[in-house]
């Protein structure tokens, strides 16, 4: 930091095109063979004072002290309002200055179009190419030049854009059309956020639909029929349910069927625990909202809406028809990964967030990142309250909205979190009932919530927010504010994560500014309620009874003789690590799991390259054959005339006189020639069809039906993968291990997609009708 410090006078007295012309400086260095790391001192030098010149302003020390954190590797945490943004520039300059492959992944495409603009300009002025991955506001995303975003230096994208992006061009047809440049660097803004609130969520590419099933609303019928603890039970964290045998008999007699549980009846028994998943494990305006787009996931970090994204495995369409909504057409999975296997492809990843620590430890396990804590520019003035504690939900708005009241009244701005967008709502509802205007920020206002950001500082202001992790908008202070106390901070209950309370704490006291922060908790919190204990439930019916009995307690707070605080908030902090525990060992699983499709994935793909680049495909085309010619001695070990005829026929030539080649050349009673004797035949054949065509249109067509075949097998099995995690999930009932479980299904599974793709490639080669146009291209028939 302070060897930065000591170059700025040297690079503030060069005029704008000396400074400009370090940047091909730096680049002539590295192609000599210096290292990054070697050119960090003076290229942050360099990258700060174009911030000063193009942006007007210096990045601080603490700022200069954060990029150096994450040029290193780790992940900065940084308070709100500390100039994240700013500081990206230092290292994202660095990085850029080895050509493609560099990323700045922000929150959502605002913000990476915004930033692509702003920050721009100063790569832009030093001599880089930066741009934005994501459309501008209205732009068809189709319309992106995909060639030209990934040749820049440096994009400014998101997660799930560049995650699209990856698996679309690992379906590309050609080596031509691929449009990604490798992956280099990748600094993750709200790393958090990204890493491990977005983990549990792969990103998919859907491709053609399933046949229609009519039975998602059949099972929805049968599900609202069913009573909690004696037709189903729920974990108490309230994400895993499952019937019990009770259960299982009436939904047999509301059915009229036996068996259940038989294998007739399987497709009939998922489609009523897809419904019972959507009816009892995710909850309308928390974890999806309906709208007239449907049903729209939430992202539970920011409460935005997660468009395009669907849950898998028909879990959606069940979400669908319990909230009576049009239900749309099942679709097979091409493409899949998740964001944790994404980013661990880069060679060099860091992050900045404003809230880190408390899951350092993780985050160094599973992605090998420290997380340092960078100083304050100026040291903090906000004040954090100890939580205030009720006994219903009821009685914690109620007193909420008197503390909101009472700021109002002096002008104090203030800013509120709820949990969930329906309670969002039902605060906007009771503030307008109290006459005072707000501004609502959840999953239906994203469009404008820079904007209401913006002006949650101001005087009078009152904004209430489902989350504030990931907004990209500093609230700064209006005139007057900092003598009311700046800004209050008030949280109506405590997440499932101390970092996202500490999310929320930090949009007070920005930069030094004063300011409150407090939490309202009540016994009848969801955390309280999912990851509490089970004589909570006691307590809260005795505290019912105390209520009942004094009706004139006064204070709705917690006064109970037989209750104290200390033990109250005891059990929030355990609660709350118990809800952590749970969120991480999911995060664990996910990974676990999305490991092994990772190492089939990259086979695929790495495949998928040798295909596209190499010059010639001998060496290929011969290992199919063989492996093709295998499959069908594994499935015939004693292969008869008629076996042999009709694998001949149906897979290698369809015009062949059987008698003429089978009957004179094959002995079937020396069954270990039968393979080099269809591999012969294999070859024949495609050296007969290539008779009348050149060169270049033989590698063409062998390119493209091998891709065409790789891609059709690899499809059904990402599909089947699928299927295989929710089919080895439940077999953890049966003390069975379900990842163990699912790695020996994917292996099967992987072994046999191997043989369908020689199978089906070796019938696109060899029965492929060709066409010939007098322009001399041919049109291809596959069988």
């Amino acid at each position: 930091m302070r060897a930065v410090a000591a170059l700025a006078s040297k690079y503030r007295d060069m005029s704008d095109k000396e400074l400009k012309s370090q940047t091909e400086l730096f680049r002539e260095q590295l192609a000599a063979g210096k290292s990054l790391d070697s050119l960090k001192i003076q290229a942050f030098a360099v990258a700060r004072e174009a911030d000063r010149r193009v942006l007007g302003m210096f990045p601080f020390d603490v700022q200069v002290l954060g990029a150096l954190v994450m040029q290193d590797g780790n992940v900065a945490e940084m308070q709100t309002g500390e100039g994240k943004t700013l500081t990206a520039t230092l290292p994202m300059y660095l990085n850029g200055l080895t050509g493609s492959g560099n990323f700045l992944v922000t929150a959502n495409e605002y913000l990476a179009y915004r930033d692509a603009q702003e920050m721009g300009k100063v790569y832009r002025w030093l001599g880089l190419t930066a741009v934005a991955g994501v459309p501008a506001t209205g732009e068809d995303p189709h319309d992106r030049n995909l060639h030209k975003i990934y040749q820049a230096d440096i994009v400014y994208t998101t997660n799930s854009t560049l995650g699209f992006d990856y698996l679309m061009d690992n379906l590309s047809g050609s080596a031509d059309e691929r449009f990604l440049q490798g992956f280099h660097f990748a600094l993750l803004d709200e790393i958090d956020a990204v890493l491990l609130d977005s983990a549990q969520m792969p990103l998919v590419i859907s491709g053609a639909p399933r046949v229609r099933s009519n039975l998602f609303e059949i099972a929805d019928q049968v599900i609202c029929l069913l009573r909690e603890d004696i037709d189903f039970e729920r974990s108490n964290d309230h994400k895993k349910v499952w019937f019990t045998p009770r259960g299982i008999d009436h939904m047999e007699e509301y059915l009229g069927l036996e068996n259940l549980l038989g294998e007739h009846h399987r497709t009939l028994y998922r489609h009523l625990v897809l419904a019972l998943k959507a009816h009892q494990t995710l909850t309308r305006d928390r974890d999806y909202v309906v709208d007239e787009d449907g049903v729209s996931l939430l992202d539970l970090s920011n409460g935005r809406k997660l468009a395009g994204m669907k849950l898998e495995a028909g879990l959606h369409q069940a979400l669908e028809a319990k909230e009576a909504v049009p239900v749309s057409n099942q679709t097979r999975t091409m493409a899949s990964i998740t964001f944790q296997n994404l980013f661990r492809m880069f060679s060099h990843l860091s992050g900045m967030t404003g809230t880190a620590m408390t899951d350092a430890a993780e985050l160094q396990e599973t992605y090998r990142l420290s997380v340092i804590s960078i100083p304050t520019n100026k040291p903090s003035q906000r004040i954090d309250l100890p939580d205030r504690l009720y006994n219903s939900t009821s009685e914690k708005l109620e007193h909420a909205v008197d503390l909101v009241k009472q700021a109002y009244h002096q002008g104090r701005p203030v800013l509120i979190e709820t949990g969930s967008v329906s309670l969002s709502n039902l605060f906007s509802r009771i503030l307008l009932r109290e006459e005072i205007p707000h501004n609502l920020l959840n999953a239906r206002s994203a469009a404008k919530e820079a904007l209401i950001v913006k002006e949650a500082g101001q005087l009078g202001a009152v904004t209430v927010a489902t989350s504030m992790a990931g907004r990209g908008t500093d609230i700064k202070l209006g005139k007057g504010v900092k003598e009311l106390g700046g800004l209050l901070v008030i949280g109506t209950e405590r997440m499932n994560s101390a970092r996202v309370d500490n999310q929320l704490r930090g949009r007070s006291g920005r930069q030094g500014a004063p300011g409150e922060a407090v939490f309202l908790v009540s016994i009848e919190d969801s955390i309280l309620l999912e990851h509490g204990p089970n004589w909570l439930r006691r307590y809260r019916r005795r505290a019912a009874a105390y209520k009942r009995d004094h009706p004139g307690a006064g204070n709705p707070r917690i006064r109970m003789p037989f209750w104290g605080k200390h033990r109250f908030h005891h059990l929030i902090t355990q609660a709350q690590h118990n809800a952590e525990k749970s969120d991480r060992q999911s995060r664990t699983q996910t990974l676990q799991y999305a490991e092994i499709m990772r190492v089939q994935r990259d086979t695929i793909y790495a495949t998928r390259q040798q295909i596209m680049t190499v010059p010639t495909l001998d060496d290929q085309l011969a290992s199919i054959f063989k492996m093709a010619a295998r499959s069908f001695m594994q499935q015939h070990p004693q292969p008869t005339r008629s076996d042999m005829a009709d694998y001949v026929l149906n897979t290698i030539d369809n015009h062949l006189v059987v008698a003429n080649v089978i009957d004179h050349d094959w002995q079937p009673d020396r069954p270990k020639q039968t393979v080099p004797f269809l591999q012969k035949l294999m070859v024949d054949q495609l050296q007969k069809k290539f008779e009348n065509i050149n060169q270049d249109q033989q590698v063409y067509f062998e390119r493209m039906c091998l891709l065409k075949s790789l891609d059709n097998a690899w499809i059904d099995q990402v599909d089947m993968l699928q299927q295989l995690r929710q089919i080895a999930t439940s077999r953890s009932t049966a003390q069975h291990d379900p990842l163990l479980e699912y790695l020996k299904d994917g292996r099967k599974a992987f072994a046999e997609m191997k043989q369908s793709f020689a199978h089906q490639a070796v019938k696109n080669l060899l029965l492929s009708e060709f066409q010939f146009k007098a322009d001399g291209s041919i049109d291809v028939t596959y069988p």
